[in-house]
């Protein structure tokens, strides 16, 4: 099973590190875990941080919106071969350490 965890981002230089730590490194039952960053058009170091910290980065050319950043996630998630998508959010909405939780229902069937 793969999962892709998409991050949508606009100016998120700040917080993504923190996100980004805090998405498990292996899940049971998960053969590859992908990290997506959709950098929509940020005007800071959203995209290079994200590679810096190993994640598969699609980037705006100007912003676009939540919506279509989303939706692009979703594309280019399919595109990598995803079994499994969740979504969290570049500020730190959302806890890493709850992804595990979100995919169990799905891995048991």
């Amino acid at each position: 099973m793969k999962l892709v965890i998409q991050i949508p981002c606009y100016n998120e230089e700040q917080t993504l590190p923190s996100v980004l730590a805090d998405i498990p490194a292996s899940i049971d039952g998960i053969d590859e875990i992908v990290v997506l960053v959709i950098d929509d058009g940020s005007r800071d170091r959203t995209s290079e941080v994200a590679r810096a910290h190993g994640a598969h980065v699609v980037r705006h050319r100007g912003n676009r919106g939540l919506a279509t950043t989303f939706l692009t996630g979703l594309e280019t998630a399919l595109e990598l071969g995803a079994d499994i998508i969740v979504n969290t959010d570049g500020d730190h909405q959302y806890p890493g350490q709850s992804i595990p939780d979100l995919v169990r229902p799905i891995l048991a069937g």
